[in-house]
Parts: C-alpha cells; structure tokens; sequence
C-alpha cells in the first residue's frame, strides 16, 4: 500500500479544510464569530452576524473546500505515482489506476477536509459543523444522494423553520439514500454513515437548544453567546 501518497493524500486535505471561511470573513469585519451568535464559524452563524451576502460566501467557500479536495486528492495521488514511481511501479512502467482505487482516494481526501473544517489546527482545533463541507464533498462523490440529502434540508427547514434541525435530517438522509442508491459501495457507505454521526454529534448543542426551547429559528436575530 503506498502509504506516503495516502498521508500527502490526507494532510493536503486536512489543510484545505482547515481554513476557517467563516473566521477569517467575520475578522475582516472586525468581528469575532466566535463570540457572538451561536459562537460557531460555519455559514449559518456567519448568515446570522454578518448578513446574507457573507453567509452565503461563507457557505460556498465551505463547500468549495469539500469539493476541491476530492479532486486534489486524486491529482496529488496519481502524481505521485507518476513523478516518483510510487512504492510499486518501475521507472519504465506506466501506473494504472482502477476506478474503485481513484474512489477510494477521494473519499479519503473528502474525509480528511470535513476533519480540517470541524476540527481546524489554526482555532485550538475548534470549527464548524461540516454540514457545507459535507456538502461539497458528496458533489464530488455521490451527487444524486446529495440531491436527497438537500431536498430533505430545505423541507425540513420550510417545515420547522430550524436549521439545525434540517442539518440533522439531512445527516441521517445522506446515508441513508448512500446505502440504498450504491449498497455494493462498502466503504462509502461506512464512511457517509460516520460523517452523518459526526455531523449530528457537532449540533449536540443545539439539540439542548431545541429541548430547551431556546434554539434560534431561520430569520430571528442572534443573541450573544454566553
């Protein structure tokens, strides 16, 4: 197994990830997201504090992260066999590369950039959600599930008028959907089953929220955080 490439893999992802859209967007405005609102630096938060315009900048770049790093995982992969010979191939051989083995390496890499936005080295290794990055990711790799996932999002909102709540759905939607629209597919489907128990426990706080009664819904005005 080449595991030099899979780690190159891994941490290029982690870093695209890591890059904290909605922080640094709130910092050029002379605001720390983290302290006001629901404290998170995701999209929603961001649509919240800074206004529509920077929300949805925000929530694109996330997804963006997820998005792009698919596909660099697979360049920086397949480059590596090529430039360097890999840790299989000869310096007279061509790589080939199977479709399940370029699969593969981008859900690794899709992993690995949800980790960076949820878990950012540049804030103590405190993010955001994953709920876009996420996103970005399944457009990539599983675009008709995503398709679902986000239908049930935006019902799920119209229907409650909660964000959270429709993340939450659409979290236990996208596996769902995986496991019935591609069941050969093993590993994507344990891996969406992992990012959607992630994605759940990372709105814990605002399940408190909602049992309390105290969770924000779309169009209400934030409260600083305590």
């Amino acid at each position: 197994m080449p595991i030099l490439a899979y780690i190159v893999v891994a941490v290029a992802a982690y870093l695209l990830g890591s890059i904290p859209t909605g922080f640094l967007v709130a910092k050029a405005k002379g605001i720390d997201i983290r302290s006001v609102g629901s404290g998170n630096i995701g999209a929603t938060n961001a649509m919240r504090v800074l206004g529509k315009p920077a929300g949805i900048f925000v929530l694109l770049m996330d997804a963006a992260k997820g998005f792009i790093a698919c596909f660099m995982g697979v360049f920086i992969y397949t480059n590596y066999f090529n430039q360097f010979g890999g840790l299989h191939s000869t310096s007279d051989s061509i790589p080939s590369f199977s479709q399940e083995e370029i699969e593969h390496i981008a859900i690794i890499a899709g992993i690995f950039a949800v980790l960076g936005h949820n878990y950012t080295c540049w804030l103590k290794f405190k993010g955001g959600k994953g709920i876009a990055t996420t996103a970005g990711v399944y457009l990539a790799l599983a675009p008709e599930a995503l398709g679902i996932a986000l239908a049930v999002f935006i019902l799920t909102i119209l229907v409650t008028r909660y964000v959270s709540v429709g993340s939450i759905a659409a979290a236990i939607a996208l596996p769902v959907t995986v496991w019935i629209m591609a069941p050969q597919n093993l590993f994507l489907g344990i891996v969406t089953t992992a990012l959607g128990a992630l994605a759940i426990y990372k709105h814990k706080s605002n399940i408190q929220r909602l049992m309390a009664g105290t969770e924000n819904r779309l169009g209400q005005k934030p409260e600083a955080t305590k």
